[in-house]
């Protein structure tokens, strides 16, 4: 076959590419330094170049050669020639733990320029061409997010659309759904399109302690598509987690006893619809599609039993066993949920 001559222009791609560095080893796939992707489309050729993200994280991993941030399923921890005063101060910086800026999972364009980004506060600038990093962006100086999603939506107009989850803030935890402008205005162009970032709606977390983890969230014309699903973080564990010696990823936690609620914001008024349901139990990372149709949203998630899909990429299950070591109890199942509008109470 043959690339169309009118294919042209680059795409961009993002994911773990690094997992040992000097004699340490990331215990999961999804810990992995980032690695950015380039494929450029120019008369019926391709050509393509890669390059590690040059986030801090990388820097101050490859100079120390070895780990020394911590990942979702890899915690690290200080240098062991330091004193125990040291060792003591580490563990307590690291109550409220400084996330990574390790941004491993889609490529943003925000106001004109692209972003890697990850599942923290943090984002960083690239250069589309050359995949130079620039610098890094903290959303929660702008609103107050201590995680957001790396899969935001565009509006017609350009606009971002992204949801993160404000943590125990004011006594609250919510989520937030935020715009960020694909332009600002002409007397401001020096200004960062993130100064001009609103928060669009939140809506309360049904725990204050233990926020439903997500990957994505869905969009239709007129509404925002928001899975609050029991599969939570435990704030109180993660705050612990690097005194006691776990990772963050064990922090998370599914209830197959409990609900799962769909949230919708109306896109027009910036408020949720009142009215809550809710379906069984379920795990989800990806939507598939959403829209609507005769008074009625309609959209397609990829749903899973439990938790194990996240298990499964554990490094030490991925070698020459992984038949073996795969214990999948969950297969992927394409579930589509049809809501009505309007209707009888």
């Amino acid at each position: 076959g043959k690339l169309p001559t009118w294919l042209q222009g680059i795409l961009l791609r993002n994911g773990p590419g690094m997992h040992t560095i000097g004699d340490s080893q990331y215990n999961h796939w999804f810990d992995g330094l980032a690695l950015l992707h380039s494929f450029t489309f120019k008369n019926g050729e391709v050509y393509y170049r890669s390059k590690y993200l040059r986030s801090d994280t990388y820097n101050y991993n490859i100079e120390a050669n070895r780990i020394v941030v911590s990942e979702f399923g890899t915690m690290a921890y200080p240098d062991p020639c330091k004193n125990i005063f040291a060792k003591a101060f580490s563990y307590l910086s690291h109550t409220i733990p400084e996330f990574t800026d390790n941004c491993l999972i889609n490529i943003m364009k925000a106001g004109g320029d692209f972003y890697a980004t990850g599942e923290t506060n943090f984002i960083r600038k690239i250069n589309p061409q050359t995949l130079e990093t620039f610098e890094k962006v903290d959303y929660n100086k702008y609103v107050a997010v201590n995680v957001a999603t790396s899969h935001p939506h565009y509006d017609s107009a350009g606009n971002v659309l992204n949801m993160g989850t404000s943590i125990v803030d004011k006594g609250k935890t919510k989520y937030l759904l935020f715009k960020i402008p694909s332009s600002v205005p002409e007397q401001e162009k020096k200004k960062s399109c993130f100064k001009h970032l609103e928060v669009v709606c939140s809506i309360p977390s049904r725990s204050l302690l233990q926020p439903s983890y997500y990957h994505s969230f869905g969009i239709t014309e007129n509404y925002i598509i928001f899975i609050e699903q029991p599969f939570r973080l435990d704030i109180v564990k993660m705050a612990t987690a690097y005194i006691r010696g776990v990772t963050w990823a064990s922090c998370l936690a599914y209830n197959k006893d409990d609900k799962t609620w769909f949230h919708f914001i109306d896109r027009k008024t910036k408020k949720e619809v009142s009215t809550k349901f809710y379906t069984d139990a379920l795990v989800f990372f990806h939507h598939i599609n959403a829209y609507e149709e005769d008074g009625h949203i309609i959209f397609d998630i990829i749903a899973y039993t439990d938790n194990s899909l996240y298990d499964m990429f554990y490094l030490k299950n991925l070698g020459k066993d992984f038949i073996k070591n795969t214990k999948l109890t969950s297969i992927p199942i394409c579930k589509r949920f049809v809501v009505p509008l309007q209707f009888d109470k």
